[in-house]
């Protein structure tokens, strides 16, 4: 086995499959091609120097995710986008994420989907990473709980303010009709 140690052959085993969702997520993040590559890079070269602190059994996943958007809130863009973000007195209020209308029945009724990834981009990064998480990545709350190290209560309440904001931010575009 050409000198390969076998946690570095368990690490592969467990972070290759989920290239492809870090990707997408740090896509997302940055909204740059470019930045998006060299986050997901710098988050599994930090993943596997520091795989021997990850407790087997437990969530490897929303471990992987925690790197990749501790990254991103450290780097130039993600403090950027992080400093924009209106705090929100009323963040642990009692709103429930279940909603009638959300992304996904104003995505199906609408053809234009640059129209959806526009309004997406311009949430504030506490709003769009929950979205994303639980939309595009479908984690449960308990695992973006882990992976944003936020309480249960407060993936909901950001779901639903995210939703909410999104839906009103993209109703205006679909009822010109």
């Amino acid at each position: 086995m050409s000198g390969v140690s076998p946690q570095s052959e368990s690490f592969e085993a467990l972070a290759m499959p989920l290239f492809d969702q870090l990707y997408n997520f740090a896509h997302w993040l940055t909204q740059n091609r470019e930045e998006a590559e060299d986050l997901v890079q710098e988050t599994y070269a930090k993943a596997l120097k520091g795989f021997s602190s990850f407790q087997l059994g437990t969530n490897f996943r929303a471990w992987m995710y925690r790197i990749l958007r501790n990254t991103f809130l450290t780097s130039r863009t993600g403090l950027k986008a992080a400093s924009t973000v209106p705090l929100d007195s009323q963040e642990d209020g009692p709103e429930l994420a279940v909603e009638n209308e959300n992304p996904e029945t104003i995505l199906m009724r609408s053809s234009d989907s640059g129209v959806v990834q526009s309004a997406i981009d311009g949430l504030p990064v506490n709003y769009r990473e929950v979205l994303l998480l639980c939309e595009v990545e479908e984690m449960s709350y308990q695992e973006i709980a882990e992976t944003l190290s936020i309480p249960i209560g407060t993936v909901m309440s950001r779901l639903s303010r995210a939703r909410k904001a999104l839906r009103d931010g993209l109703r205006p575009k679909f009822q010109r009709g």
